[in-house]
């Protein structure tokens, strides 16, 4: 490599999620050469002078650093392991920041396979939704080897907060604290649409109530976007609730191998599940509202 010349990152899943983190890359004038599945995603990259390769592996030939930001643990697995996967072409001290949200045990293994083939790899989750990837204010939550997320710090930082970069621990922890987060968000958001119900039932104006809210100690993010949105019934998604239903099965399966309850975990995997029976799988995840305010009698 030239000096002054910087060094090509790869990035392959350019769905809601991960077209904005690799737009904001080139933004900061990163060379970023990209894949997906659907090629009709690529481009949005290709018109901001983003290299488009033919598959993973050409990705990895191409790239010393590769982000992906995919669905699910398979998909994770056939990105980097399947015919023309990421680890046939892997270069030796690559490193693998995964982005997606999978369970903990699976980050681990891919973890320790991607290190067998001479490579790290980091289970680096994110918090902020589509406006954080948008707007470059992701929250990452790593976990793996502390010099080779030292290398991808100032990579994550144009996708993120710098000061929201958080070394969880060693692999998996990254996917552990995502659990966190998960279970957290779907309590809180359980209980703003509760709220708003009652408030709405009582006859006062839920704007206010959550005006209100938003000053004292019930404040929370939650509250504050996902709120608006149940108040004005926009439910356009920023995160599918089809996704959340697989959030929340990883939340369960890694409750459940750690030997904690999941009381409130339940709950809303449960309300989540009548949403997707509802018909609201393409709907926001805060549309688990709409199951409560249901069960609350209001239209």
């Amino acid at each position: 490599m030239n000096s002054g010349e910087r060094e090509k990152i790869g990035f392959v899943g350019l769905g809601a999620m991960g077209r904005p983190m690799a737009l904001n890359l080139r933004k900061h004038g990163v060379p970023v050469v990209v894949h997906n599945r659907s090629h009709a995603a690529e481009r949005a990259l290709l018109d901001a002078g983003a290299s488009v390769a033919s598959s993973p592996a050409a990705v990895a030939a191409a790239c010393p650093v590769i982000v992906t930001m995919l669905p699910d643990a398979p998909d994770v697995e056939a990105v980097l392991d399947g015919p023309q996967g990421v680890w046939s072409a892997l270069q030796p001290g690559a490193v693998i920041v995964d982005s997606s949200t999978i369970a903990p045990a699976a980050a681990t293994r891919l973890a320790a396979e991607t290190a067998a083939r001479g490579g790290a790899y980091l289970d680096a989750p994110v918090s902020g939704g589509e406006i954080g990837a948008i707007e470059g204010t992701l929250t990452f939550m790593v976990g793996g080897d502390a010099a080779a997320v030292d290398r991808v710090r100032p990579l994550l930082a144009q996708m993120g907060r710098e000061d929201r970069i958080v070394h969880v621990g060693p692999s998996g922890a990254g996917q552990i604290c995502k659990a966190c987060n998960q279970l957290v968000i779907g309590g809180t958001m359980v209980a703003v649409a509760e709220a708003l119900a009652l408030a709405r039932k009582a006859g006062v104006d839920g704007g206010k109530v959550r005006q209100a809210l938003l000053g004292g100690f019930a404040a929370s993010r939650v509250l504050e976007v996902h709120g608006e949105r149940m108040l004005t019934g926009n439910y356009k998604p920023g995160f599918k609730a089809r996704l959340y239903k697989k959030d929340l099965r990883v939340v369960q399966e890694t409750m459940a191998a750690h030997g904690v309850p999941a009381l409130a975990t339940a709950l809303v995997q449960q309300l989540v599940h009548a949403q997707l029976a509802a018909g609201g799988g393409e709907d926001d995840y805060s549309g688990v509202a709409t199951v409560v305010f249901g069960l609350a009698g209001l239209d």
